[in-house]
């Protein structure tokens, strides 16, 4: 059979209104999956379960979990792709994804213990990544290329909209375990509209390439040599997510420590810095993702994003004070607002192969996680290592971080380089 089947035939059709809708209101419950935890309740159950310690616990947790990530993304991506139930290559990841990352969630809010919340927390990313690598996949199996500037701005909107709700949620509920049990709920209501009511192409047994573990294993491993537009797509998405991880991971511990609130206080200040970062992406993201596509250009935005969010590291780093952070939330809401709908765009226009499209997106997806692993470890190391010298400038103490200073600086330069490197994707304008 000579024939294309429809789940691996390139879209010409826009998608209606409603799918892109439920499509939309899903990942705001995956995402909040994610940030709820990330952004407050990691933190607090670290601080809980290891009050001493807290920021190595901190950096334990979300490293591993990170770790995991990296892992099976494009692992789950890679069987969605070979997957060929009549329900669609996509859609039972998704569900079992959201099902999966609600009981690791509940899990989660009853351990009592630091291996129990570790063991959780990577159920929590091997899940919820299922779920991730079937919702983006969905977007270049569904969408025609000229759209998808706009869809990839709409899918930034809801995933700011879940990291915004996943942290309100966790500062509202008023304890770890509510917060987690909420999120939980969160995610599966808002998971089940897409479920019943979305369209998959379902793909054929005799379109399913034959299994070789060897050939599986090798998949997984994309040429910079052969694909180099490829190549440096990822390399400057895991530079600029690398200084978006060291930005925001220990932003909880900054207000506290650096700042001077106290623990209620901070975890407010968080969920309202958030709020400012999330309104500026909304801002910014579709209108930068309808004008990417009118003009027809993708690089130009990438690049400019990365080196705005850069120089919010390093306002962060600087002025290391509340009104600094809040000037530093709007401009890299803006700047990944940008980033985030366009770089999207351009990724999908990079993959080397519709049959593939899932598993090249979750090795993409690598350069989105392997950050969570090495900021976690840069910035502990860099705090560590300044607390023990007495973590000022000033002798007579200033209160300025110089730890804090050095990880928003390396913040910077990451973002910097990203920005730098797109310039070498040739087959992108």
């Amino acid at each position: 059979m000579s024939t294309t089947p429809a789940a691996l035939a390139e879209p010409t059709i826009v998608p209606p209104s409603r799918w892109v809708a439920l499509l939309a209101l899903a990942s705001v419950g995956l995402w909040a999956g994610f940030f709820g935890p990330i952004q407050v309740l990691l933190a607090q159950q670290a601080e809980a379960l290891d009050s001493a310690d807290k920021e190595q616990v901190l950096a334990l947790v979300t490293g591993l979990g990170a770790l995991v990530s990296v892992i099976c993304n494009p692992v789950a991506g890679a069987f969605s792709d070979r997957t060929t139930l009549r329900a669609g290559r996509r859609l039972p990841w998704l569900v079992g994804g959201a099902l999966g990352g609600a009981l690791s969630l509940v899990v989660l809010s009853v351990a009592p213990n630091v291996p129990v919340m570790v063991l959780a927390w990577c159920g929590v990313q091997a899940t919820l990544n299922a779920m991730l690598a079937a919702v983006t996949a969905m977007i270049p199996d569904q969408v025609p290329a000229d759209r998808r500037g706009r869809i990839g701005g709409i899918a930034a909107v809801a995933q700011t909209i879940g990291v915004v709700a996943g942290t309100g949620i966790a500062a509202a509920t008023g304890s770890i375990a509510a917060g987690y049990l909420a999120i939980a709920v969160f995610l599966v209501v808002l998971a089940v509209p897409f479920s019943l009511y979305s369209r998959d192409p379902a793909l054929p047994v005799w379109a399913r390439p034959a299994f070789s573990l060897r050939a599986f294993v090798a998949s997984f491993w994309i040429s910079p040599r052969a694909h180099p537009d490829f190549g440096w797509a990822w390399l400057t998405r895991f530079l600029v997510n690398l200084g978006n991880s060291l930005g925001l991971l220990y932003l909880l511990y900054f207000l506290q420590d650096v700042v001077g609130f106290s623990s209620d206080e901070a975890e407010n200040r968080v969920f309202a810095l958030t709020a400012v970062y999330a309104v500026t992406l909304v801002l910014t993201t579709v209108v930068a993702g309808a004008w990417s596509d009118r003009i027809g250009r993708r690089k130009v935005f990438v690049i400019w994003s990365g080196l705005v969010s850069g120089g919010a590291a390093a306002l962060l780093g600087i002025g290391q004070s509340w009104p600094a952070a809040l000037v530093a939330a709007v401009v890299m809401g803006c700047a990944y607002g940008i980033y985030t709908a366009v770089d999207f765009a351009l990724i999908t226009e990079v993959l080397p192969t519709a049959v593939d499209r899932a598993k090249d997106l979750g090795v993409i997806n690598i350069a989105n996680a392997l950050p969570q692993v090495l900021a976690p470890v840069l910035a502990g190391v860099l705090l560590y290592v300044v607390k023990s010298l007495g973590g000022v400038v000033d002798p007579n103490g200033s209160g300025f971080s110089v730890g804090y200073f050095a990880v928003y600086f390396l913040a910077f330069l990451a973002s910097v380089l990203g920005s730098v490197f797109v310039t070498r994707i040739r087959g992108v304008r």
